[in-house]
């Protein structure tokens, strides 16, 4: 199928992969509109071009309202953390989504491309899973509403009226990544950063405009009711990783302590901060994701779609750590 003249509504426009997407799928000739609570980035994004309209994603309205006209969706808007209330992920990775499906379809959009994660793999996955699992929520409520979210849509998929992609990136990151780049260089610069038992484990790096690229593949082959998992297919240890990001932000490297030692310094962190009522700077789950050991799976998209990254991974490193040298004194 030809993109060229369709109209996609982004949910979530206005952050890292939401405004990614958006830029590409205009550089192709697409047609681009979106959601986005925030009202500073909404009037950025005007400015660029895009029709945004400012709200929530939990709000009927103004999904009715965004979706008008539409050809397809890209639902990008999740709550993306660590952990917190199951409660809360639940309203907006399940509810919210299953919703806006609902709504999309009855508006005459062909299609949802709903972007999901490897995380519903959970944290102890085999060795390059693929996608048919196992799944795993592992009592964190941003893998099991993932899990639950992917669940429900595919259930609404219908190839001939209205069909649901799903795709699975791995560790995003690249100018502007809050949880693989401005967060880790913020906490390093804190002396606030160290690494479970010596970083060993795997970051599944996904350059952004890679999975834009992995996804609007999906979407030109009308791959509906399939999932797949996008990488860069160049896994990497999280020493290496952090390694790396520290010395482009001139910083200290991080140290390394045993894992349930990270997790004891955390735990007392995590009660301090809750007595003053405030989110602490790192969790026992967010250790837990960098205990992760195993690559995923791409062979899925190799074969199916014909996917590979078009921004080798060594480029697309250098273009992050190159935005963190102008970027660092500001975080």
């Amino acid at each position: 199928m030809n993109l060229t003249g369709k109209t996609v509504c982004i949910t979530g426009i206005g952050g890292f992969i939401g405004r990614r997407s958006a830029q590409i799928a205009k550089e192709r000739g697409m047609n681009v509109r979106g959601i986005e609570m925030n009202v500073a980035k909404a009037e950025e994004l005007k400015r660029e071009g895009f029709t945004v309209i400012v709200g929530n994603t939990s709000d009927p309205e103004i999904l009715k309202e965004a979706v008008k006209g539409a050809d397809f969706i890209l639902h990008t808007a999740a709550v993306v953390r660590e952990g917190g209330s199951l409660e809360e992920f639940r309203k907006v990775n399940v509810f919210a989504s299953v919703e806006l499906a609902k709504i999309a379809k009855e508006s005459g959009a062909r299609g949802m491309i709903h972007l999901s994660s490897v995380m519903v793999y959970g944290f102890s996955y085999p060795n390059y899973v693929d996608e048919q699992g196992p799944f795993r929520g592992e009592g964190n409520p941003y893998c099991i509403t993932k899990i639950e979210g992917e669940s429900e849509l595919v259930r609404l998929n219908d190839p001939d009226r209205f069909g649901i992609l799903i795709v699975r990136p791995g560790d995003v990151y690249g100018p502007g990544s809050i949880p693989w780049v401005v967060r880790p260089v913020q906490l390093m610069k804190k002396k606030l950063f160290s690494l479970p038992d010596g970083g060993k484990g795997t970051i599944n790096l996904t350059y952004v405009d890679n999975l834009v690229a992995g996804t609007l593949l999906a979407l030109e082959k009308e791959a509906w009711g399939q999932s797949f998992n996008i990488t860069d297919d160049h896994p990497m240890t999280w020493k290496e990783y952090f390694f790396r990001l520290a010395d482009a932000a001139e910083i200290s490297r991080p140290p390394s302590l045993p894992a349930w030692l990270l997790k004891t310094f955390v735990v007392l962190m995590e009660y301090g901060f809750g007595v003053f009522g405030k989110r602490p700077p790192a969790t026992r789950e967010g250790v837990n994701f960098l205990l992760r050991q195993n690559p995923v799976s791409i062979e899925k998209a190799k074969s199916v779609l014909g996917y590979k990254p078009v921004v080798d991974t060594e480029k697309a490193l250098q273009f992050t750590f190159d935005w963190v040298k102008t970027q660092v004194k500001s975080l």
